[in-house]
């Protein structure tokens, strides 16, 4: 990827206008495999040839919506109260990659994915897996609803007040944790946005903030106030006095100026790209309608996805896959969510487990800050990972996924049988055709060697078609731009 550069040669009074098709930027399957990879976990053939049919307006509009999906439900909440009442911790990342992985409202957990990377608190610490799908199912519900709101409620959320030690803050001995973290990670950043020289908050801001938040404690599994250990004396945060309590802090918090910018630039980062860096500038037409709308994320979220910048050249393949997009993605495009009458999906379990040694264990992140992201993904152990999972998911010969993402099936139920249809369409579903000619021809070059090898004895010659064709899809998900978001 290139190195991080500012951008000022973005216009921000064009930047966040709505997109819509030109001559120069047209509406296509570049554009909507865009769409589905950074809104979505990646999308089936069916999916993105129906996005470009429908429009950016109605692609965007299915993705904000979602499809409900009661029985879908359903199975989650009995799923999710075994896992609770067994405390089982190792099943947590699983659980959430199935509903991920079946959901019909990818947005949605995309987000909910996104808030987990913001809130980072790690089971590791937490040690209980209901407190940790209460968190998982807060930020899921306020996913793209009221950030005010959302912050309000994991101030008293208890897997955070077990994570930041809020349960241990009382009047006499005030923990500074949450407080830190409410306002270097949570809310306002460490500089501030339009003047970069200036700090924040002060080493005596979090002192008088953490004595706001004394006094709570978690009682059956519930957050509960005990106001004879509240410090209710007077406080000075952020230049406003007064006998606050936690709620009040968090309200000072999202007056300050910084605030808004803040998580408009992490959503940037989430949406638009990792190699700009953007303007206090840029972000202000953002920030300043964020503000207006008392912080409706879901509202901010919708500007971003109709934008101009959101489908320009800038924002397109500027991010690297996380893992969890890197899976899904295959899994997705291979139709081993089960898409179709009949066809059975994969599990998760083994997939959670590959993604560990990725480096993205969901409800276990590495640290408060969350996963660094960017080129902090690849290096070469983690690529050569990549390569190895993305061989077990088209092999057909591993036993934890067996034929369930089958690209010769898939290919066949497709009607792709030369090889040029063949390499034509796996780089569409995958790449959207978005590869250099060398690289076309060189998949090209392994099909038409390949024929001349000779086959073990005991397989047919479709056999070792299917065998081919299952190699091919390997290589286009080997290659570099697939690493790309």
């Amino acid at each position: 990827m290139a190195q991080s550069t500012p951008s000022p040669a973005i216009d921000p009074k064009t930047a966040w206008q709505p997109y819509r098709p030109t001559a120069d930027a047209p509406w296509d399957l570049k554009r909507a495999g865009h769409l589905y990879r950074r809104a979505a976990f990646g999308a089936t053939m069916t999916e993105l040839d129906a996005a470009v049919e429908a429009g950016p307006e109605r692609a965007v509009e299915q993705l904000l919506r979602g499809r409900p999906d009661p029985d879908g439900d359903a199975l989650f909440a009995t799923m999710s109260r075994t896992v609770r009442q067994a405390n089982n911790g190792q099943q947590l990342p699983a659980l959430w990659l199935y509903r991920m992985l079946y959901t019909r409202h990818p947005l949605r957990e995309k987000l909910t994915l996104f808030w987990h990377n913001h809130f980072a608190t790690s089971n590791l610490k937490v040690q209980n897996a209901g407190y940790m799908l209460g968190q998982y199912e807060l930020m899921r519900r306020h996913a793209q609803g009221n950030f005010r709101e959302l912050l309000l409620e994991v101030s008293r959320d208890p897997a955070m007040m077990v994570w930041l030690d809020t349960i241990q803050s009382t009047r006499q001995q005030p923990n500074e944790n949450y407080a830190r973290e409410l306002m270097e990670l949570f809310s306002l950043g460490i500089r501030n946005a339009r003047r970069p020289e200036q700090r924040n908050y002060t080493e005596e801001d979090i002192r008088e903030a953490a004595r706001a938040f004394t006094g709570w404690r978690i009682d059956a599994g519930r957050a509960v106030f005990q106001a004879n250990q509240h410090d209710d004396t007077e406080k000075n945060v952020l230049g406003r006095r007064g006998r606050f309590r936690g709620d009040d802090v968090v309200r000072i918090c999202l007056e300050q100026e910084s605030a808004p910018y803040f998580i408009c630039g992490k959503l940037f980062k989430f949406l638009v790209s990792e190699s700009i860096t953007p303007s206090a500038a840029l972000l202000e037409p953002l920030a300043t309608e964020f503000r207006r709308s008392d912080y409706d994320f879901g509202a901010l979220v919708e500007r971003v996805l109709r934008s101009n910048l959101f489908f320009s050249a800038q924002a397109y393949r500027s991010k690297v896959k996380q893992p969890v997009d890197f899976a899904l993605g295959i899994v997705r495009g291979l139709e081993g969510h089960g898409a179709g009458e009949g066809r059975r999906g994969i599990g998760s379990v083994a997939l959670s487990a590959a993604l560990e040694g990725l480096g993205q264990r969901v409800f276990y992140p590495p640290s408060v800050a969350g996963w660094d992201g960017g080129r902090a993904w690849l290096n070469g152990q983690t690529f050569l990972l990549r390569q190895n999972l993305a061989l077990a998911l088209t092999s057909t010969t591993d036993d934890r996924f067996g034929r369930r993402t089958d690209p010769a099936e898939l290919a066949r139920r497709r009607r792709r049988q030369m090889p040029e249809e063949q390499v034509d369409f796996f780089l569409r579903l995958f790449l959207q055709g978005d590869v250099p000619a060398d690289a076309r021809q060189r998949l090209l070059d392994y099909l038409d060697d390949a024929r001349r090898q000779p086959y073990p004895v005991y397989w047919s010659e479709a056999d070792a078609a299917d065998q081919r064709v299952r190699a091919v899809c390997h290589l286009v998900l080997c290659l570099p731009e697939f690493q790309l978001d």
